[in-house]
C-alpha cells in the first residue's frame, strides 16, 4: 500500500482534475444550448428548401442544364472531413478520421491507388489524425471555427462548388457528426456534389413531394437561384450539426470524467484512512513496547 503522503498528494491531484472537468462540463453545456438552438432553427429551412428544389427539379426541363447535378465518371474524389479544433470530447474527432480512411480504402480504393482521392480537413484534430495515419489532407481549414457564420462557411462551399464545376473534382462527399442529442452523435456521409437526381431522392425517401407551387417569374430562374443557395445552406447545416455535436460529446465526456474522478476519490480516501489507521496502530504498538521495555 502506498504511503500516507503519496495518497494525500494523489487525492489533491484528482480533486483538482475533478474541478477542471466539472467546469469544462458546465462550459460545454452552455455552448451546447446555443449551438442546439442554431441547429433547430436551421433544419426546417434547409429541409423545406430542399423539398421545394426537389419538387421543381422533377418537373422542369431546366434541370438538364443544372451544372451542379451533372454526374461524371468518378475519377477525382473530394472528401470534406468536418471535425473540430479541440479535444477532450471522446471519439468525436477520431470517428470522423476513421470514417474518412475507411471510405478511401474501401469505396474509393481504385481512385486512391491512382492518388485521385483528395481530403479537405475542417478542424485541427482531424487534420493531425489523418496526417499521422499517412493521409495528408489537400487543404485544411482551422480558422473557420473562430467565427462560425454563414458568410464564412459560404465562402468555403462556393470554392468547392466552383472546383466541381471546373472539373477539378468529379464527386464531393461530406463526412460529419449529425446532432441527435447531447449524448448521441450520428456519423453521416452525405453526397454534396453532384446533386442526386430527384428520382433517386424520391426512391430513397419515404415522403413524396407532390405539391403544386405557383412560381414567378419562372421555374428555371428559381432553380438557378435556389440550387447554389441550397448547397450553401446544406454545407452550413452540416457545420452547425458538427459544432453542436462537438459540445454535446465534450459535455458527455467531461460528465463521465467527473463521475470517474469522484469514484476514484472515494477509493483513495478509503486507502488513506486505512494507511492512517495502520500508522496510528504502529505508533501505539511502539509506545506500548517501549513502556514494557522500561519496566523490565
Amino acid at each position: 500500500m502506498a504511503g500516507i503522503k503519496e495518497i494525500r498528494t494523489r487525492i489533491a491531484s484528482v480533486n483538482n482534475t475533478q474541478k477542471i472537468t466539472s467546469a469544462m462540463k458546465m462550459v460545454s453545456a452552455a455552448k451546447l444550448r446555443k449551438a442546439q438552438q442554431a441547429v433547430q432553427q436551421m433544419r426546417p429551412y434547409s429541409e423545406k428548401l430542399q423539398e421545394i428544389l426537389t419538387n421543381v427539379s422533377a418537373d422542369s426541363d431546366a434541370n438538364q442544364e443544372n451544372i451542379y447535378g451533372k454526374a461524371r465518371r468518378e475519377e477525382r474524389i473530394l472528401i470534406v472531413a468536418i471535425a473540430s479544433n479541440g479535444g477532450l470530447c471522446g471519439g468525436f474527432n477520431s470517428n470522423i478520421g476513421k470514417t474518412t480512411i475507411s471510405l478511401i480504402q474501401n469505396e474509393f480504393a481504385v481512385q486512391h491507388a491512382k492518388k485521385q482521392v483528395y481530403i479537405y480537413a475542417v478542424g485541427k484534430k482531424v487534420r493531425d489524425m489523418l496526417k499521422s495515419k499517412g493521409f495528408e489532407p489537400t487543404k485544411s481549414f482551422v480558422d473557420i471555427y473562430d467565427n462560425l457564420s454563414y458568410e464564412n462557411v459560404a465562402k468555403l462551399s462556393e470554392t468547392i462548388m466552383h472546383e466541381f464545376v471546373s472539373g477539378t473534382y468529379d464527386k464531393v462527399l461530406l463526412v460529419y457528426n449529425s446532432f441527435k442529442n447531447a449524448a448521441t452523435q450520428i456519423i453521416t456521409t452525405k453526397q454534396f456534389l453532384p446533386i442526386e437526381a430527384p428520382q433517386t431522392i424520391a426512391l430513397q425517401s419515404v415522403k413524396k413531394f407532390n405539391y403544386d407551387y405557383i412560381f414567378e417569374p419562372t421555374k428555371e430562374y428559381i432553380i438557378t437561384e435556389l440550387i447554389p443557395r441550397s448547397l450553401k445552406i446544406q454545407f452550413y447545416s452540416a457545420m452547425l450539426d458538427s459544432f453542436a455535436s462537438e459540445h454535446g460529446a465534450r459535455m458527455t465526456a467531461m460528465h463521465k470524467a467527473t463521475d470517474n474522478a469522484g469514484e476514484l476519490l472515494k477509493s483513495l480516501r478509503i486507502d488513506y484512512n486505512k494507511a492512517r489507521q495502520a500508522s496510528i496502530t504502529n505508533e501505539i504498538l511502539e509506545i506500548v513496547s517501549g513502556a514494557n521495555a522500561l519496566k523490565g
